[in-house]
């Protein structure tokens, strides 16, 4: 999965199409990422414990990978990510279209 927490994404399908927003969450193990503002769903709830908030409570859902793209800084808009090899031997991550790099190494 090429999508790390605090990339800034575009979604490409679904209802919330062209939104933008920060990833707070990565589920590599089921390929979803929860973005900042957006796939809202409503959570019906019971307190548990005293204190607690119930009701109708809207929480962010997971989105899947494939339906986002990273942003790059340079090109501002979505776009495919590759990885280069660095003269150190680690890799980061750089855009596709501009060859910009996405990790601040």
């Amino acid at each position: 999965m090429k999508i790390k927490k605090n990339d800034t994404v575009v979604v490409v399908a679904g209802n919330d199409k062209s939104a933008r927003g920060r990833v707070k969450k990565v589920f590599p193990a089921t390929g979803r990422a929860i973005v900042e503002g957006v796939n809202f769903v409503k959570r019906h709830t019971k307190p548990r414990k005293q204190g607690d908030k119930s009701g109708i409570l809207e929480m962010e859902a997971p989105v899947h990978h494939s339906n986002l793209m990273v942003v790059c800084a340079k090109c501002d808009k979505g776009v495919r990510v590759g990885t280069r090899r660095l003269a150190d031997g680690h890799r980061a991550r750089v855009c596709k279209s501009c060859g910009e790099m996405l990790d601040k190494a």
